[in-house]
């Protein structure tokens, strides 16, 4: 009897072991601009991330897989997220866009409309709720660094990444609010009120210390759960 026990206890333990063995790591994809294809790089956010969990033990738990293209906005997003995240079969999606639907109304004479901006956003999480996806909203970080909020694009910035944190709450989806961690940190380290070159290379585009703020960010709110 006594061995037959035995016998038991260990066919479940190696099962056990089997199982956390075989177990498939958690599939995030991060969904955006050229902000988001950057941080494939040597020193992009999804590359620091990675590391950083590899040093929190953590490393095989987690895939993570960029999906930014350069220039696009909310809408270019919903066009693409078949083939770009649902394809994937992501647990997770994080979705950063807003900057080129704020920028591009100056730099290029097009941009993104308000309530476009929300339609086409609407319509993005209502794909990701239908595959069960996880879904981590994250407002658009900054267009010039200037800590008194006298960049050009301050007060249209500030109005998307509003529209965002209401898009979380009225969707009942989790906010990353990258807008606020910019702004405070800006507010402590930037004395000289420069517009570029403490977290972004040219106001928009992030440097090592830009790319480090939204990994240590986005992977608080990825291990929150």
């Amino acid at each position: 009897m006594k061995l037959f026990f035995r016998i038991k206890l260990l066919v479940l333990v190696s099962g056990l072991f089997f199982a956390f063995s075989t177990a498939k790591p958690v599939r995030v994809v991060f969904f955006g601009d050229s902000i988001t294809r950057a941080g494939v790089e040597e020193t992009g956010y999804i590359t620091q991330m990675a590391r950083a969990l590899k040093q929190k033990g953590l490393g095989e738990q987690y895939e993570l897989i960029g999906a930014g293209i350069g220039g696009n906005k909310v809408y270019d997003l919903y066009l693409r997220l078949e083939d770009d995240v649902l394809s994937k079969k992501p647990d997770v999606v994080f979705v950063y866009v807003g900057i080129n639907d704020v920028w591009h109304k100056s730099s290029h004479g097009t941009g993104t409309d308000p309530e476009k901006y929300v339609k086409f956003y609407q319509a993005i999480i209502k794909k990701l709720k239908a595959q069960g996806a996880r879904i981590i909203l994250c407002t658009p970080s900054v267009i010039g660094e200037k800590n008194d909020f006298s960049n050009q694009q301050d007060g249209d910035l500030n109005q998307y990444a509003n529209l965002v944190r209401q898009l979380a709450e009225t969707e009942k989806v989790e906010l990353c609010d990258l807008r606020k961690v910019f702004v405070d940190y800006l507010k402590e380290n930037n004395p000289e009120n420069r517009d570029r070159n403490i977290l972004t290379t040219d106001r928009v585009h992030l440097n090592e210390k830009g790319n480090g703020l939204v990994a240590t960010t986005l992977m608080e709110a990825l291990l929150k759960k």
